[in-house]
This record gives C-alpha cells, structure tokens and sequence, in this order.
C-alpha cells in the first residue's frame, strides 16, 4: 500500500498529498510504446507534481518495460540527479526511489561508458542524500544505497566507489565507507586480489580513526573481510603471514590497528 507524507513532520503542506508506491505496487503501463514518447518531457516539467508522476513512471518503465527506457537511460539519470538536488523533499525522495528500480533493471550496464558519468553523479547524489538530516530522505537514500550495492557486481562498483571514502564531508566518507565495506563482504579472494588486497586494507586503516563511529565501524569490517580471505587462502598464507602483510604496507600505527583488530575476535 502506498504511504503519504501526512505523518512526516520534515515535509511541507503543499507535498502532503505525494504518495510514495513501493516497487512492488507499481503496475506495467498500458501502452508503454506510446507513453515512452512523452517521458522526458514529463521528467522535465516545471510542474513539480508532474516531476514525480513521471518519475513514478519512470520506476514502471524500468520494473516492466526496461528495453523501452533504455535508450533513454543517461538523460533520465541526470533527471534523477536533478530532482536529487530540488529542495522539495516529495520529489527528492520519489527520485531517491527511481534510483533504485534502476539499479535493480539495469545492473551492470550502469557501469559502462555510456552510462559511467552519470551513473557516477547519481552515486554522488545518494551519498549526499544519506549524509543530510532529513530523516525520510536518509533513510530513503540508505536503502536505495543498500539495493545498488546488491544488485551490481561488486568488484567495478568497489572501484567506482572507493574515491568517496576520502571524501571532504565525513557524513559521505562513512556512507561511502558503509557501502564499501557490503561490497567488500560480498567478494571472493580472486575478486580481493584483483582490486588489491593493500588497498583495502590501506582504506580501511585510513577509516579506523574516522570522527564518525559508523566510519569506523565499516572499517573494521573492511579489515576483517581482507583478514578472513587472506587467512582463509592456504597459497597466499604460505607466502606471507597477515603480520607481516600489514606491516610491510601499512604505516606502523595503522598496521598495528589492524592486527590488532583481526587477530582479537
């Protein structure tokens, strides 16, 4: 069932009558071909209300008639990344949710040239969503956060997002590093080594002293998943020990944090 935004103290009279459609409660459209022509004109309303229709259909295009969209798909990411920006909650949020059914549509061709600039500032704009203190629209930006990293491949996601976990605002760095370290949990060992192993465990030592305790926490769960592969893999074990491996690629404070970390749970 559809919920309003009637409860929600953060959200304007004027956006109380938006409704906000979980995936599984949008229908396909009735004449996809013919209503497909008039999408991005909608996107692109001044009309606001019109704004999040659109982005509702938008949703159903991508649950149900993902071929249609797709030669539409890099305008409609930068529409997402607009009505991100807008301060109007009701079309920040229905846009937040676009961004979900996507993910879930396209997967990995988010990831290709064509796509890889505005898939990057959609990436962008949901950290930035999940790190404000509207809660709704957090919230919102978490679980679509938490859809992306389950819907596309782990390892060319890591490397899209593994820049942000530097980034100025420490709110972002610990989404980023949130969203990091549910990639990092999901790898295999090759997968591991392919990214490399000495810079995930450099990321991870970075975050351990993080002002964000989430942060932090990601960290640890960065370094333990590292830990676990690399103690797990009996060729790599043989080569070097995990000591060793820290301390020769890491600073020695932070190599010490890290052993200190995996080798005490």
């Amino acid at each position: 069932m559809a919920t309003s935004l009637t409860s929600i103290e953060d959200a304007p009279p004027a956006e109380s009558a938006v409704e906000y459609f979980p995936s599984q409660d949008l229908n396909p459209l009735s004449h996809p071909d013919e209503h497909i022509q008039d999408l991005l004109e909608g996107l692109n309303s001044k009309d606001w209300i019109k704004v999040c229709e659109s982005l509702n259909d938008t949703r159903r295009f991508a649950l149900y008639h993902s071929t249609l969209l797709l030669p539409l798909l890099e305008p409609v990411m930068m529409v997402l990344v607009k009505a991100m920006k807008n301060p109007r909650s009701a079309l920040c949020k229905t846009s937040i949710m676009a961004a979900a059914d996507v993910f879930v549509a396209y997967q990995d061709k988010l990831l290709e040239d064509t796509y890889s600039a505005a898939f990057d500032n959609l990436l962008l704009q949901l950290l930035l969503k999940a790190s404000q203190d509207k809660r709704f629209v957090c919230e919102e930006a978490d679980k679509t956060l938490n859809s992306m990293v389950q819907s596309l491949t782990p390892l060319p996601l890591l490397q899209s997002l593994q820049k942000y976990a530097r980034h100025s605002n420490p709110r972002v760095r610990a989404k980023a590093a949130i969203s990091i370290a549910n990639c990092v949990s999901r790898m295999a060992f090759k997968d591991l080594q392919e990214f490399g192993l000495v810079p995930l465990v450099q990321v991870a030592a970075n975050l351990l002293n993080d002002r964000l305790p989430e942060a932090r926490e990601a960290a640890r769960s960065i370094a333990m998943s590292v830990y676990r592969s690399f103690t797990e893999n009996e060729e790599y074990e043989k080569q070097e020990s995990w000591q060793n491996f820290c301390e020769s690629n890491l600073p020695a404070l932070h190599g010490q944090s890290i052993i200190k970390i995996t080798t005490t749970h």
